[in-house]
This record gives structure tokens, sequence and C-alpha cells, in this order.
């Protein structure tokens, strides 16, 4: 069992940066697959990028976000730079159910979740 706890969020202009902070405690990070998803109000959940052997962004955030752990702190970040009004929501960081080489985006391959960190991207 894991249990995260995101932080970070806050209010920001557009081209501004953030950084995410997912913390762990519970167990030793590295062997789960993490990954950082995303949901605005009347939305569906969105996977945004995820890391275990490898690190992985979708296109709507590539370039922009960069997902890093330290494994030290037990932590997970998301870097969050050029930030625009659509990536205003609520963001989460899940762990998967057990350890994992590979990641994905899709919300069920996770099995622990955080309670979220609002961002929000408006002048």
């Amino acid at each position: 069992q894991v249990q995260l706890v995101e932080s970070g969020g806050g209010l920001v202009q557009p081209g501004g940066s953030l950084r995410l902070s997912c913390a762990a405690s519970g167990s030793t990070l590295e062997p789960y697959a993490i990954g950082w998803f995303r949901q605005a109000p009347g939305q569906e959940r969105e996977g945004i990028s995820c890391i275990s052997r490898k690190a992985y962004t979708t296109e709507s955030v590539k370039g922009r976000f960069t997902i890093s752990r330290d494994s030290a702190k037990n932590t997970v970040y998301l870097q969050m730079n050029s930030l625009k009004p659509e990536d205003t929501a609520v963001y989460y960081c899940a762990a998967s159910a057990s350890p994992m080489l590979w990641c994905t985006t899709q919300t069920s391959g996770y099995g622990y979740w955080g309670q979220g960190t609002q961002v929000t991207v408006s002048s």
C-alpha cells in the first residue's frame, strides 16, 4: 500500500511555470509506475505523463511538462512550463497497484491515487 499527496498547485499566469510534487509514504515509490492525470470540470480524467523505467508524456503536454523522480525523497515531480489556460484542472498523481516496468496514461493502470491539487492558469 502507498499513500500519495500532491502539492504545488496554485494560480499562475499564462506562460508561467509550476512544479507539482507527489510525495509518497507507506512504500518505496521506485518500483511503481507513477502517472500524472488531470481533470477539468465536466470532463474525463486525462492521463498526461507517467514514469517507470522510462518517462512518457502525451502530445497535449509534450515539450512543456517533464516528469521526474527523486528516490531519496520518495517523490515524483511534474515540472510544468509554458502553461496555458487549457491546462486548468485538478492534477492527480497515481501509483500502480504493483511494481511495473512499463507505465500507462490510462486510469485503469493505477491502484493508488492522491487527492489532487488545483492548477489554475489565468490572467
